[in-house]
């Protein structure tokens, strides 16, 4: 059986929706850092210092994020 080559063409490299798209990734990753304080007060130690560095990570990507939005919001200008 022969297999067919496919011709994929890569999409064009559409950015105008970039800093909507981040502003939203933030937004979201706040509220889960939201929810995991909520649920830090039923958790064990072990659970709470597992959240606390989760949403260290979290903290370290929204800054992340903020970075990238300054940066595209530029480039759009």
């Amino acid at each position: 059986m022969k297999v067919a080559k496919q011709h994929n063409k890569p999409n064009p490299d559409d950015r105008s929706d970039n800093v909507e798209k981040l502003q939203h990734k933030v937004q979201d990753t706040i509220e889960n850092i939201e929810e995991a304080h909520d649920t830090m007060q039923y958790a064990s130690p072990e659970e709470k210092e597992k959240i606390t560095e989760k949403n260290r990570r979290r903290e370290e990507a929204i800054s992340g994020m903020r970075s990238e939005i300054k940066d595209e919001a530029h480039d759009q200008q």
